[in-house]
């Protein structure tokens, strides 16, 4: 790999890094099934039991012999793998003052995170079908005037699904952002220790994502609560080599990682196009 740009005659104290997405969808996933992965293919089970059954107590016969409980499983599919591999030639690092490698490293550790980020963003076609406001046939167009009534909207459907309130989101691509800006109802709140949060409407923390899916033009803004989706990711190897055939330094590494909407009523979809 030559890096040209550090042939010059003045070089920069700093590396310019290239521009980066920011990364939402992982912030609004469960992370509680994560453990040792060590193979694509590899399976995590997630257990849940029934519903437990609420009845009238009687002081005279007594509540009877405890209910047995239910359980059920579904099968979190490590079916992921994304790898880096790059090299720093030797002539190239003894001309730069900056540290080549660590940037490149930073680079990769953010490729590997949006690949994952766009991953977990496409289980929106998991939805309950009741879960949803328009589609591709009949997307909603959305301006100034009615974007922050649909996502109230949305919220609503989670709401009709007894999804529970804590931990809800919703995340929409920066031209529903804009839109947004111009409703007074929307009360602007960056964090910047919350990447991509830009606010709240209707007990939902509003993201800003440029990993929303589209299709064939029509958007697909997801909401949720953070128990619907799970995810389970690991750096699985990271080795620095020397290549056989270039006097370099080389880094490659793998990551395996799998996501699955477990609840699918506890996700909802809003399929929308630009006015």
């Amino acid at each position: 790999m030559a890096i040209t740009n550090f042939l010059s005659t003045v070089w920069s104290a700093r590396i310019n890094e290239n521009l980066k997405k920011q990364l939402v969808y992982g912030n609004c996933v469960n992370t509680d099934y994560e453990g040792d992965i060590t193979d694509q293919g590899q399976t995590v089970k997630i257990n849940s039991i029934g519903e437990i059954t609420i009845g009238d107590y009687n002081k005279s016969t007594g509540m009877g012999i405890p209910e047995e409980l239910t359980d059920s499983s579904v099968s979190l599919v490590i079916d992921q793998a994304k790898f880096f591999n790059f090299r720093v030639d030797d002539i190239d690092k003894a001309q730069a003052n900056a540290d080549i490698m660590d940037a490149a490293m930073r680079d990769a550790a953010h490729g590997l995170a949006n690949a994952a980020d766009q991953y977990i963003a496409s289980l929106y076609v998991e939805v309950d079908p009741t879960n949803t406001i328009g589609d591709d046939t009949t997307p909603v167009v959305l301006d100034k005037t009615n974007v922050f009534d649909y996502l109230v909207d949305l919220s609503i459907l989670l709401d009709e699904a007894n999804v529970p309130d804590l931990d809800r989101f919703v995340v929409v691509p920066a031209w529903v952002y804009g839109l947004l800006l111009k409703d007074d109802r929307f009360a602007y709140q960056p964090d910047v220790l919350r990447t991509g949060y830009v606010g709240e409407i209707s007990g939902m923390a509003v993201y800003k994502s440029n990993n929303v899916p589209v299709v064939n033009g029509k958007y697909k803004i997801m909401a949720g609560y953070r128990g619907a989706i799970a995810f389970a990711g690991q750096i699985n190897k990271v080795e620095a080599f020397r290549p056989e055939q270039f006097f370099a330094d080389a880094v490659k590494g793998l990551y395996l990682f799998g996501a699955k909407v477990i609840k699918p009523k506890g996700i909802a979809v809003l399929t929308a196009a630009k006015a």
